[in-house]
């Protein structure tokens, strides 16, 4: 007679709170009706539109703003600007950390929002106060900005990068953590969820390099950035009107310690001579959760054997009371770091898109400027609004993609995605190719046109087209993978590794461009000059374009054996529940 009442109470439990370890605004249990999902999302959603729209009006404008505003040179501004988005997007690793370990997600984003927000006031006054710049200058050689202002917007650009490395990788993380994964309905909610994230990403693009470079031509360089300076206190705000509406993860301690507990355990063990010679020789917690805080335990994969040799029970161990990680780790721990390592190849496979990517704002942008850019007979397009041919492309095809390619490829081959993380990761890496060649042929037909400045610049459309599908499905294929995983003391890590991707891109690129202008000649003979008539600006892209061949190649060969954190194995397979349930 009372049991039924208290298995009715427990099952209620179970359907109406989270299971993935969120709690509430007052540190209870998550409650799914009251917090979370769709609810919540839509100010995270809202919050990223904001700061895009922030960073990118600042991203396309800074190398008009060295050259005529700081008096540096043309190949000195691109470079610092390249080198500048590089680190910003490095930093997500530090932001990450912060908030796996210390600060927690939610904190971290409004503490680097303040930082955010602090670089784009420095900034606004650099462009409006006559003292922070040198001065105008009417007639060649131009007087350079002296060291004070100099260091002042070196300053600004630097809290700006500090904040966008604490606010990306947190983001996209907090918004999935408003998902239960053990849900099924809220699981397609939070695939569905990333789309939508990355429709954001591109509208906060498409404002920053449309609506933002129009008032900064029109304005001049205070008004455009000091508009996305109040946007970006704006974000702050609605992103802390959701407050009460949010799943909140606990920091669970620094993951990256942990790593170095689990390699230094493992190597000492191997070197005494224990041997793993049966899964009932591994320490784990007999508790229901882990022993790291907030985490849930993980099954042992038979992957990475040597590193089992961390959570050997040894005789002695039995006697002790007291468990020092630096001794023996739990089997949990052990596989949060093969979860770490199984993820690197997938990384580093698909880093050279990223140096693709970093064409969008250099040599993309300088084809366009030397073309006609004429959109009937009074207006034309700003070079730095060239992008939106990409950012269009992406919110169109986004909506597209999640309410039509996906509902059709799910009735054909059964997954809840229509295709696998992997899979659509290999797509975008596979357009990338077609992207590259594109821009190859359309550059050596301008650089060969008897009068290139009469060529349109919506030649150029097509490698627009592709690079920014390429990126549709990549970089959304990237936020589920990473995601899906990350275990639950390393989301925000997970998502800053693919986000340092798009840094490190932009390192190389600076790199491959020197090592061709050494190559070749250098800017009075070489391949890329000043005079991009008189360059070869199409052997550099099909240059690109083999490095993406032989990526993909790398990438198809990692995907195919690649076997997830649940252990499955498949092309591209990631937490495939169709598979699963077959081999049950």
């Amino acid at each position: 007679m009372i049991s039924r009442p208290v298995e009715k109470l427990e099952l209620i439990s179970e359907m109406t709170f989270v299971s993935n370890g969120c709690v509430d605004f007052r540190g209870r249990v998550a409650d799914k009706r009251k917090t979370g999902g769709w609810r919540a999302s839509p100010f995270i959603i809202v919050n990223e539109v904001a700061e895009r729209l922030a960073f990118f009006a600042v991203a396309v404008s800074m190398v008009l703003y060295l050259v005529t505003e700081m008096h540096q040179s043309l190949p000195n501004a691109a470079t610092h600007v390249t080198d500048w988005i590089g680190a910003a997007y490095v930093l997500t690793l530090v932001g990450a950390f912060i908030a796996d370990a210390y600060l927690g997600r939610f904190l971290t984003i409004i503490v680097f929002s303040f930082i955010y927000f602090a670089g784009m006031v420095m900034l606004t006054l650099s462009a409006k106060l006559d003292r922070l710049r040198p001065p105008l200058c009417l007639k060649r050689p131009c007087p350079p900005a002296s060291d004070g202002q100099t260091a002042f917007l070196y300053t600004a650009l630097g809290f700006i990068a500090i904040g966008t490395g604490g606010i990306k990788p947190c983001v996209s993380s907090f918004g999935a953590d408003q998902f239960d994964e053990e849900d099924e309905r809220e699981v397609v909610k939070k695939y569905a969820f990333f789309n939508w994230f990355f429709f954001a990403i591109n509208m906060g693009a498409l404002l920053g390099i449309t609506l933002m470079v129009y008032v900064q031509q029109e304005k001049g360089f205070a008004w455009g950035f000091g508009i996305p300076t109040i946007t970006m206190f704006v974000s702050i705000v609605i992103l802390a009107a959701g407050f009460w509406n949010y799943r909140y993860k606990k920091p669970m301690g620094s993951a990256f310690t942990r790593f170095v507990q689990v390699m230094v355990v493992a190597t000492k063990n191997h070197l005494q001579g224990h041997r793993v010679v049966s899964d009932d020789q591994l320490y784990e917690v007999p508790t229901r959760e882990s022993d790291i805080f907030g985490a849930r335990k993980l099954a042992h994969t038979p992957q990475y054997r040597f590193l089992d040799k961390a959570a050997i029970i040894k005789p002695q161990d039995s006697t002790t009371t007291i468990r020092n990680r630096w001794k023996q780790c739990t089997v949990t721990q052990v596989e949060e770091f093969k979860c770490f390592i199984r993820v690197l190849p997938i990384w580093a496979t698909t880093i050279a898109l990223s140096i693709s990517f970093a064409q969008l704002s250099t040599f993309f942008i300088s084809q366009a400027t030397i073309m006609d850019r004429k959109l009937g007979p009074h207006f034309v397009i700003p070079s730095g609004s060239i992008p939106v041919f990409s950012a269009i492309n992406a919110l169109i095809l986004v909506p597209i993609y999640e309410k039509l390619i996906v509902p059709f490829l799910r009735s054909k081959t059964g997954h809840k995605r229509g295709i696998t993380s992997l899979q659509r990761i290999g797509v975008g890496l596979f357009i990338s190719v077609f992207a590259m060649a594109s821009a190859a042929v359309v550059e050596h037909k301008r650089r060969t046109h008897a009068d290139p400045k009469t060529l349109s610049v919506f030649w150029l459309f097509p490698q627009f087209f592709l690079i920014g599908s390429a990126e549709v499905f990549t970089y959304v294929g990237q936020l589920e993978f990473f995601y899906d995983e990350a275990t639950d003391g390393t989301r925000s890590l997970s998502s800053a590794m693919f986000l340092s991707e798009l840094g490190i891109g932009s390192w190389l690129s600076t790199a491959i461009v020197k090592i061709i202008e050494k190559a070749t000649g250098e800017e009075e003979k070489g391949w890329l000059r000043n005079d991009l008539n008189a360059s070869k600006l199409d052997y550099f892209y099909w240059i690109l374009m083999a490095i993406n061949v032989v990526n993909l190649v790398a990438y198809l060969c990692v995907a195919r054996r690649y076997k997830g954190r649940d252990g499955v194995s498949a092309t591209g397979s990631v937490r495939d529940e169709s598979m699963v349930n077959g081999q049950s």
